[in-house]
C-alpha cells in the first residue's frame, strides 16, 4: 500500500505563497490519480485539487481555482501543490491522496492518510 508524508506547510501573511509536497512510498505511484485534502479546525476535511496520473488533467475547488497549481513528478514519486493569493480561510491542515476519478467525482482512495502539514495564513 502506498504511504505519503506531506511538507511545506508553515505560516504565512495574507496573499503569501507556499508550496506543499507530497513524497509517496510503492512503485505504483505513477499509476494513481493523486488530489491534496484540507482539514479546518472544526471543519470536516474537503477536496482542494486533483491530478491525473499522466499529469494531463487537473480539477480544482472553486474556493481555490485560479489561485492553486498541482503537479506532480512520477520519476520523483511526488506531487506538489503551489498555492498562491493565500487568504486565512485557507488555514487547515493540508493532505494527499490517491483518489478515486470519475464520473461520480473526486474521493480519497480509501488509503492511509499522513500526517498532513499545517497551512496558517494570518497577519
Amino acid at each position: 500500500q502506498v504511504q505519503f508524508v506531506e511538507s511545506g506547510g508553515g505560516s504565512v501573511q495574507p496573499g503569501g505563497s507556499v508550496g506543499l509536497s507530497c513524497a509517496a512510498s510503492g512503485r505504483t505511484f505513477s499509476s494513481y490519480d493523486m488530489g491534496w485534502f484540507r482539514q479546518a479546525p472544526g471543519k470536516e476535511r474537503e477536496f482542494v485539487a486533483a491530478i491525473t496520473w499522466s499529469g494531463t488533467s487537473t480539477h480544482y475547488a472553486d474556493s481555490v481555482k485560479g489561485r492553486f497549481t498541482i503537479s506532480r513528478d512520477n520519476a520523483k514519486n511526488t506531487v506538489y501543490l503551489q498555492m498562491n493569493s493565500l487568504r486565512p480561510e485557507d488555514t487547515a491542515v493540508y493532505y494527499c491522496n490517491a483518489v478515486i476519478w470519475d464520473y461520480r467525482g473526486i474521493r480519497p482512495q480509501g488509503g492511509t492518510w499522513g500526517q498532513g502539514t499545517q497551512v496558517t495564513v494570518s497577519s
